[in-house]
């Protein structure tokens, strides 16, 4: 090995938890790639690791700490291996000359990620699916963010732009519609193991003192059941640490080119109440994000100015060697004081809207998880909580009419509990069975009101219900050579329930009477089945076909309700990957996959003027992903990922084509070809997803000579292409088709440090999305990228 890979000397600083984790800091900040060939050795806990030193003294540090050696095999790459034990050997008088030797070490080749969204401890190359790691450090980089961090690093991940607490995720081109109404979420949100939401909007949670996060692309029916039909999304949070006492503390202030100053702050502490048997985390976070829009109605310039409050509360004991239980609380308050919207043909960053469109979220959760081992069994039992709660005002005024409002209020409680057991790969088999409830009620109220008249005007609403049993299970097999097959299936018992709000007792008997409202059951099987072939520690190649769900539900059309019925989708994928994203010297992924959609669930604008919700047929999406880095140097690297779907709604429901023949008919500015064109081509594809997305970063690393200081700079440059809103000629509007770039700069030691970060560093303008409010009558809209904004910050560790 060359000598500057080994007598490199670098300032390190790795957090006390796993060797896994340590490695990973350990890759990201020596520019070398890690291997842990034994997932024992990845899970065993380590404590801290500080200071200035040459790379293959922390590599060796961090080895004995995890009671392993450290083996070089390449030029900045490294094997972790179990260290051989003493051997007591007999020797008989024949070989009484000969040196007494170990028996070399079987080789067993891994990567230093266990992917706990497999709910079964998984090594990142068994793993028969497209998947991503972004590390909890490298989100907080600039800044403590949301869910924008997540969009920004991957191209596959996508989402509306109502504002912060309102928006849609969406993942590999399945996505169903613009508003937060009763269908179900396409991703699946968690925190650990316990769902986050279930019909509800991105609570857009701050990541802050994460592990990481882990993005499966879907479906994801097997594991995560209804809800999972685009892929989940997992935040990793850090695990109070026993016997440590320490924190952070990071706080920022940013400037908006056109808008308002912003400022935001965050802290965590790590407290030991019981020496090595409990521990305190706790995170407190804050951000006050200025506005950019005008109202020139309303004579207020930065009017959408949004803050969010939030905190997490983590406590861990030691029960008993090998058990544990958890107790996590996390609330989150977002107050938006205004839209984010634009008129499209007005001018930049200005709106034309009489009224002040506020919008409040709150999010509260709170989960109990007791993890053990019996025998070679894994058990891990979680139960929780959710309140979820969105306030939405949208400005509703009529050409000449008084400003009027219109307010929706969305309330969700929920109740979670999964209780599984698994066995690691023992002799070639691995296995999973589980069990979950799930029950979630969702009631959504309707007004319109006009503040000059102090007037309000109740608008039909509706409540929905669902109880979830399921059972689950999954098992891998080793057949031959590189060859592992892997099976699994989820059977999942719904029953659903609805009622109307605010409804007139009349229709209210009338929907009785017909049994649209009344209790109805559904049974509902997902299969799975994978095949996964690993060449070499490096190289692997997967095929698989997983099918995800949706359950039905009610939905509110004009001054009724009326039943929408679950949908369903199957999909087949193929894909490979050489080397692991972040510490490999070189990785590429790629993926290609078609999805059958049955039944799709999607929203359009009724007779009224609001969203309502329907099946509008069945559809196809084909899929293909890249993604790959390439380190160029030691501590410099670079990153491109590219996604390309093609979807199609190609059986449309005899209702769709009459709602947009009608639509498309009573528009003025329509012609018959417009109308034709209408019905044959634009109804027909699949909303919010651009045909291409690319993402492109660099990630440079440098440590100065004569102290512990050291610089890190990233950047980022990402293309979103053209998509449409919705379904139907009134959410047709065009969106997408912009470049979003910046960078952020760090100067510091491991203690302490300053950074500068830029977003929007061509001050672009572009269309996030094509909707600000549903009563846009006569003037379209646009919500503009947050223009350029510097922000420089101050983070400390102790």
């Amino acid at each position: 090995m060359p000598l500057p890979a080994l007598a490199r000397e670098a300032s390190v600083t790795t957090r006390a938890g796993t060797a896994s984790e340590a490695a990973i800091d350990l890759a990201r900040q020596t520019g070398t790639s890690i291997v842990i060939a034994d997932p024992a050795i990845a899970r065993r806990s380590i404590p801290a690791l500080r200071g200035r030193m040459e790379v293959s003294e922390a590599l060796n540090r961090l080895a004995r700490s995890a009671g392993a050696r450290a083996v070089p095999v390449g030029p900045s790459a490294w094997r972790l291996e179990a260290a051989p034990p003493a051997v007591a050997i007999t020797r008989t008088r024949r070989d009484a000359t000969r040196p007494a030797q170990a028996a070399p070490p079987a080789e067993t080749r891994g990567e230093p990620i266990v992917v706990q969204a497999t709910k079964r401890d998984l090594r990142i190359e068994d793993v028969p699916g497209q998947l991503a790691i972004l590390d909890g450090k490298a989100l907080e980089a600039g800044g403590v963010g949301g869910t924008e961090k997540i969009t920004r690093q991957l191209a596959t991940v996508s989402s509306t732009h109502l504002g912060s607490g309102r928006n849609k995720l969406f993942i590999r081109g399945i996505a169903d519609s613009s508003f937060t109404g009763p269908t179900q979420a396409t991703v699946g949100q968690y925190l650990g193991d316990m769902r986050l939401t279930y019909n509800a909007p991105d609570p857009d949670l701050r990541l802050s003192d994460l592990a990481r996060v882990e993005v499966l692309e879907g479906p994801q029916g097997t594991l995560y059941g209804a809800g999972s039909l685009g892929g989940i999304i997992r935040l990793v949070p850090n695990a109070p640490v026993m016997g440590e006492t320490g924190g952070s503390v990071m706080i920022g202030g940013s400037l908006t080119q056109h808008g308002a100053p912003g400022a935001d702050a965050s802290a965590t502490v790590n407290l030991p109440l019981a020496g090595e048997s409990v521990a305190l985390r706790a995170t407190i976070d804050s951000a006050s994000l200025g506005g950019y829009i005008d109202k020139p109605e309303l004579g207020r310039s930065n009017v959408n100015r949004t803050d969010i409050l939030g905190g997490k509360l983590a406590l861990r004991a030691h029960l008993a060697p090998g058990w544990t239980i958890d107790l996590i609380g996390l609330s989150q308050s977002t107050e938006a004081d205004d839209s984010q919207y634009a008129d499209r043909d007005g001018k930049p960053l200005e709106s034309s809207a009489r009224v002040a469109e506020r919008a409040n979220a709150h999010y509260t959760l709170g989960q109990f998880v007791v993890s053990g081992r019996i025998g070679d069994v894994n058990l891990r039992s979680t139960t929780g909580i959710v309140s979820q709660d969105l306030h939405e005002r949208y400005d509703a005024s009529e050409p000449g009419g008084p400003p009027r409002l219109f307010s929706q209020v969305n309330e969700t409680q929920m109740i979670v509990h999964e209780t599984r057991l698994w066995q690691r790969e023992r002799r070639g088999f691995g296995w999973l069975l589980g069990a979950s409830y799930t029950h979630n009620r969702t009631t959504l109220n309707r007004s319109f009101q006009t503040p000059l008249l102090d007037a309000r005007t109740a608008a039909t609403g509706v409540g929905n219900t669902i109880d979830e049993v399921t059972l689950y299970g999954e098992a891998s097999l080793h057949l031959m050579g590189p060859l592992t097959a892997t099976a699994g299936g989820r059977f999942t018992r719904s029953r659903l329930s609805g009622d109307g709000e605010d409804i007139s007792p009349a229709k209210a008997m009338a929907l009785i009477a017909n049994g649209v409202t009344a209790q109805r059951s559904l049974n509902t099987f997902l299969p799975s089945f994978a095949l996964n072939a690993r060449f070499s520690p490096e190289d692997s190649f997967y095929l698989r076909y997983q099918e995800g769900f949706r359950p039905g539900g009610f939905a509110i059309e004009s001054d009724t309700v009326r039943r929408f019925q679950s949908d369903r989708t199957g999909t087949f994928e193929i894909g490979a990957r050489h080397g692991r994203a972040g510490s490999s010297p070189f990785d590429l992924s790629m993926s290609l996959s078609y999805t059958r959609w049955r039944d799709i669930q999607a929203d359009f604008i009724d007779n009224s003027g609001l969203p309502s919700t329907a099946n509008i047929g069945d559809g196809r999406v084909w899929s293909v992903s890249l993604s790959g880095g390439l380190l160029l140097a030691p501590g410099l690297r670079v990153e491109l990922g590219a996604t390309w779907n093609e979807s199609k709604v190609d059986e449309p429901s005899p209702g769709l084509l009459q709602y947009v023949a009608l639509s498309a008919a009573q528009a003025a500015s329509y012609t018959q070809a417009d109308l034709a064109r209408a019905v044959a081509m634009r109804a027909m594809q699949v909303p919010n997803i651009a045909r291409f997305a690319g993402h492109s970063g660099i990630a440079w690393t440098h440590e100065f000579a004569d102290g512990d200081w050291g610089l890190t700079a990233n950047g980022w440059a990402n293309y979103l292409g053209r998509s449409r809103l919705g379904i139907g000629p009134e959410l047709g509007e065009p969106q997408g088709n912009y470049l979003d770039s910046g960078f952020d700069i760090r100067l510091g030691t491991s203690s302490y440090g300053v950074t500068l970060s830029v977003t929007n560093l061509a001050d672009v303008r572009g269309n996030r999305f094509s909707l600000g409010t549903p009563f846009s009558i006569g003037r379209d809209q646009v919500t503009p990228l947050r223009p350029r904004t510097a922000r420089i910050g101050l983070d400390a560790r102790f």
